[in-house]
């Protein structure tokens, strides 16, 4: 079978590379959150992003009320990120009251 000496100029993306650029071409210019176990591909991927920034909490409650202050200020959305187990339900309390609360 003859080659058509055409070339794939694509990129190649890890997953957690896919994910920092995705954020990117949404215009996410900040990211919340607590770096830690299944989530470090995608802090080391977000380390090279020049457009995004990152808000180290403390805790991962507190970095979700930061994600939803941030949204109910600009009425963008915003991310928040935690590792997977206690981490993801540290988010809970802060997912609950984005849902629930009425904005403005």
């Amino acid at each position: 079978m003859a080659s058509s000496g055409t070339t794939s100029t694509r990129k190649r993306f890890t997953g957690a590379e896919f994910i920092v650029h995705f954020l990117e071409q949404q215009g996410i210019k900040i990211v919340t959150g607590i770096p830690g176990g299944s989530i470090l591909p995608v802090y080391d991927a977000l380390s090279q992003s020049t457009q995004i920034r990152h808000i180290l909490a403390r805790h991962e409650q507190g970095a979700g009320f930061i994600a939803q202050g941030m949204a109910r200020t600009d009425g963008k959305p915003a991310v928040c990120m935690a590792c997977s187990g206690p981490g993801a339900t540290n988010l809970v309390t802060a997912i609950a009251d984005a849902r629930w609360t009425p904005s403005r």
